[in-house]
């Protein structure tokens, strides 16, 4: 996460001890009293009876429908699409809070000046978009423009739409300093090196781009007649990481929660194109290829992505890169799909040609992420010779060691096994991937539920009371992945000086390998009552587990015992074995 290593851990802490996660929740979703709790339809899948679960007295949110778990700041990163800096910047914002950036190395410098100067850049922005809009009104010809390609004023009033004049310094009509720094700064007017300023965007219809928040970080401008680039963008600024960012989002994002499907297009008239027709849950990529945070934000806001490119050789070497930046983000029961129109066709084009009708029944259409790259590895291969199955395991292996999502993976795996004519077991010794027997996440069941283990309960109780962990012993362990969660809470714990909130603690385990073995666990507790005693079932617990450890270091050490006596044992072993004797 970029970024994440800036913020220190105690603001984190410190943040989400002034927060109430009822209140961060309830901007986005209405919740309901339920008992102990708060209940709403969740946002992230659809169902029609409430499963999402909001607890007040723990500080989390689950849904049983679809195992969606978190603190404040998962759900702000969830529901809004931000990344973990952002969502935390967000929500001390609602606090008034100042977000602390402890040094940074020098590839972060971009972001500490931004949180400097981003007050100033931004109101620059939005003086630029006024002065555009403004302009257009002024153009007859950019307007005509617009006419001719079907688009109304009330959808470029949406999307902020303006025009940038011909001529040098225009800018110098909306700023009357026209030598301020912000404005090079913010990517507007270029300064030469012969100390000459002038604007960036002249004679182009401008699209400012527009953060989640809905504040402008950068225009794209596009030109009217002929004229090379087609489409000219912002540079990269302290507001602005082209990879980073996606036009139309802020506007698509209700669209796109409601249908839970989005659309990724090529062109800024693409999206607005759509979305003139009805088609309202398209964004475009900033002049990039899809890069990996495209695809992990997309994700967080919908079940399906669905990639168009037009049909050309240019959109088939796009909709690859795509295919290999998504593959390490791919989530089981989330899919990735590929929309490939005619080569004469863009988007645009296609849905004023055929209409909105037409133009979904394609996208109902498009081919899925597994197809696609099946029929790319296998292209031009004779899969009845050694040799051409041969090439496609070669071809598909860095493809399928990507992929992370356990399901997604095996049933590709399972695929280009029977292609290839080998086993699966086979290929996943050729691979060299270790068989890890994973299951599916499940909706968490109440009724019929086999009581916690042992460790499972004393990883709750942690959760619950993080203070607990002073009484555990130095010297615990226990084996199985419950235990190696409990391990490494306790490890956490003891670097905070066991001074930790439950959501901080949680929070700290987010994106690591214990993060889901905490969110069932935690799941489970919304099911004790509220006299459950935390600290009693505590003492009974440490009390059961070290009578259980002592049991097995005894065993261990009878096994060494031999005939003769002690005389098998290390002088500490026979020590231990005799302690363990006295004790029964």
């Amino acid at each position: 996460m970029k970024g994440a290593g800036l913020i220190p851990k105690s603001f984190i802490q410190d943040l989400l001890n002034r927060l109430d996660i009822v209140d961060v929740v309830e901007r986005y979703v209405p919740l309901k009293k339920a008992g102990a709790n708060y209940v709403a339809c969740c946002p992230f899948h659809n169902e029609k009876s409430p499963s999402f679960t909001v607890s007040q007295a723990k500080q989390f949110y689950h849904c049983f429908g679809c195992g969606a778990h978190g603190t404040a700041i998962g759900f702000v990163m969830e529901h809004a699409g931000l990344g973990y800096v952002e969502a935390i910047e967000e929500l001390a914002r609602s606090v008034g809070l100042d977000v602390p950036h402890e040094r940074s190395a020098a590839g972060d410098a971009q972001r500490e000046y931004a949180q400097k100067v981003a007050p100033d850049l931004y109101e620059v922005m939005q003086a630029a978009t006024r002065y555009y809009r403004e302009q257009l009104k002024q153009s007859q010809r950019a307007i005509d423009y617009l006419k001719k390609r079907g688009l109304s004023g009330e959808i470029a009033a949406k999307f902020g739409i303006g025009y940038a004049p011909d001529g040098w310094q225009n800018l110098a009509a909306a700023f009357p300093d026209y030598q301020s720094d912000t404005l090079t700064e913010t990517g507007l007017v270029i300064a030469g090196d012969d100390g000459k300023r002038y604007d960036r965007f002249r004679d182009r219809i401008m699209f400012p781009i527009i953060n989640v928040r809905g504040q402008v970080i950068g225009f794209g401008g596009r030109v009217l007649d002929k004229g090379e680039p087609k489409y000219l963008n912002s540079p990269e600024t302290p507001l602005f990481e082209k990879g980073r960012e996606l036009y139309g989002l802020f506007q698509a994002q209700k669209a796109i929660r409601g249908g839970q499907q989005v659309l990724v297009v090529e062109g800024y008239m693409d999206v607005v194109a759509l979305a003139q027709l009805g088609v309202e849950y398209a964004v475009a990529t900033l002049g990039t290829a899809t890069t990996p945070y495209h695809v992990q934000k997309l994700l967080r806001l919908t079940e399906h992505i669905i990639f168009s490119f037009d049909g050309d050789k240019a959109g088939q070497k796009a909709a690859w890169r795509a295919l290999e930046n998504a593959l390490p983000y791919l989530q089981d029961g989330k899919r990735i799909s590929f929309l490939f129109l005619p080569v004469e066709h863009d988007p645009d084009s296609f849905i004023r040609e055929f209409g909105k009708d037409a133009f979904e029944q394609r996208v109902r259409e498009a081919m899925p992420l597994s197809g696609y790259l099946l029929r790319e590895v296998s292209a031009e291969l004779d899969l009845r010779t050694q040799e051409g199955r041969n090439q496609l395991l070669q071809r598909a292996k860095p493809l399928l060691t990507a992929i992370t999502a356990p399901a997604t993976a095996l049933l590709l795996r399972k695929e280009v096994a029977a292609l290839s004519g080998v086993s699966q077991e086979e290929l996943e010794s050729l691979y060299e991937i270790s068989p890890v027997a994973r299951t599916a996440r499940k909706p968490f069941r109440k009724a019929g539920r086999p009581p916690p283990s042992a460790h499972r309960l004393l990883l709750q109780c942690l959760i619950a009371q993080p203070g607990l962990g002073a009484q555990v012993p130095a010297a615990w362990h226990g084996e199985g992945s419950e235990a190696e969660a409990v391990a490494a809470v306790l490890y956490v714990l003891r670097e905070n000086g066991f001074a930790m909130s439950s959501p901080a603690l949680t929070q700290s385990f987010q994106g690591t390998a214990h993060e889901k073995i905490l969110a069932s666990a935690e799941a489970d507790m919304l099911d004790w009552g509220e006299n459950f005693d935390v600290g009693g079932e505590f003492v009974g617990l440490l009390g059961k587990l070290e009578d259980g450890q002592r049991r097995q270091q005894f065993q261990v050490l009878q096994e060494k015992w031999t005939p003769g006596g002690l005389s098998g044992m290390t002088e500490q072993e026979r020590e231990q074995y005799l302690q363990l004797l006295k004790r029964g």
